[in-house]
């Protein structure tokens, strides 16, 4: 059983992730306790797919994960996010929910140690992922960090609309 654990986002306005990987499954937590998803991601050879939460409140992630590429549709068919990420010598580069109103994902592979940034300088996260072992595939990993992403970016966006911030 490898483990993933890091954080996605800064120390005040980020989630933490703790997953562990069985060799068929990833799953763990996305953030705390109350504040918070379960994850569980299952990869069948490259077909990936699982659910991140409960059923209310949650999302379902389904695609591809390879050697080479993340092709992932984060929650449903209308309400939902495309990933797609091209992955070459422990770099992870691609999109986030399209072209146009998308973010960039650019994370890197140093050691047991994914880093790197989903969106742009202003308005995205950083990510600061550990593996204790490279057991766990970089595709898998990336995608993990989109889930953490997604869930931290729609409680952030459900709580400036409960309070009226229509800044974001």
């Amino acid at each position: 059983m490898s483990e993933l654990n890091g954080r996605i986002g800064g120390l005040r306005l980020g989630y933490d992730l703790h997953a562990r990987w069985d060799g068929r499954e990833l799953s763990g937590r996305i953030g705390g306790t109350f504040q918070g998803k379960d994850i569980r991601l299952t990869l069948d050879g490259e077909r990936v797919s699982g659910r991140i939460g409960g059923h209310i409140g949650g999302f379902d992630a389904d695609g591809r994960v390879s050697a080479d590429a993340v092709q992932v549709r984060l929650g449903g068919r209308i309400d939902g996010d495309d990933v797609h990420a091209d992955l070459s010598e422990g770099q992870a580069r691609g999109r986030y929910s399209g072209r146009i109103a998308g973010k960039d994902i650019a994370l890197h592979l140093d050691g047991q140690r994914v880093r790197g940034r989903i969106g742009g300088h202003i308005e995205g996260k950083d990510v600061e992922l550990e593996l204790d072992s490279p057991d766990v595939p970089f595709g898998l990993v990336v995608l993990a960090a989109l889930c953490a992403y997604k869930a931290l970016e729609d409680q952030q966006n459900a709580a400036n609309a409960a309070s009226g911030d229509a800044s974001n």
